[in-house]
């Protein structure tokens, strides 16, 4: 298959995963694509961090957590979007008048790679690796696939984007897992806890099971804001 027919199944699939007649979706995805809304998970993530680990190497981690998204992002932003120059599909003069875009939001120019999947992939990995949980690390790459999900419905994005964006973010995340996995080893002397009670060597089932519960909450909250942009709407 030649790079040609990938471009034309690339926009193929955008335009039928693209937008939608529902008011309720468009403002769920409106607010599921905002990083604001998703800060209450963050903050617990960084309070299981800081209770579980002395300062030293919690700080190491929360460095280890920014270098991750900063390699994430200016590979993205900094390196593909600026050398590939794909415009965005609400800016691709091909398909433009056919994307359906919410708020007359079209973002900025280029879209390969996606930022928003690079970032929250990576991100997903690092912390996957870190806890080693299965029902973290679904949790985790939930949150990952419906926040970079929203880019591809609000027209921002290809699918293209987003999967390589999300290729990118997982090898980001688990290069920096073994530099940080490196440093730890050397600067730290591991405890050991019962393996019944610690899902690792350092964090408690309770508090991941707060992050759940977070996660599930903001959720519900994106749900009803999203039934309170139709009703209003509707009015």
């Amino acid at each position: 298959m030649d790079i040609q027919r990938l471009i034309l199944f690339d926009q193929d699939l955008l335009l039928r995963l693209n937008g939608s007649d529902s008011v309720f979706w468009d403002g769920f995805m409106w607010i599921a694509t905002s990083t604001a809304i998703w800060a209450p998970a963050i903050l617990v993530l960084l309070y299981i961090i800081f209770k579980n680990n002395k300062p030293s190497k919690a700080l190491l981690i929360v460095v280890m957590m920014g270098l991750v998204i900063f390699l994430a992002d200016r590979i993205a932003s900094g390196i593909c979007k600026p050398y590939f120059a794909r415009p965005r599909p609400t800016h691709d003069p091909v398909i433009m008048y056919l994307v359906d875009i919410v708020n007359g939001y079209r973002g900025g120019a280029y879209g390969f790679l996606s930022s928003h999947a690079a970032n929250t992939f990576s991100v997903s990995m690092f912390m996957s690796l870190l806890v080693r949980k299965r029902s973290f690390t679904f949790v985790m790459f939930s949150w990952a696939v419906i926040h970079t999900f929203t880019r591809i419905y609000l027209g921002v994005h290809y699918p293209g984007d987003i999967t390589f964006g999300a290729l990118e973010g997982l090898i980001v995340g688990s290069l920096v897992y073994l530099l940080y996995n490196s440093l730890q080893k050397r600067l730290f002397t591991e405890t050991h806890y019962s393996a019944s009670q610690y899902v690792s060597e350092e964090y408690p089932n309770s508090d991941l099971k707060l992050f759940y519960v977070t996660f599930i909450l903001i959720l519900l909250a994106i749900f009803l804001l999203g039934i309170g942009v139709a009703y209003f709407k509707y009015l």
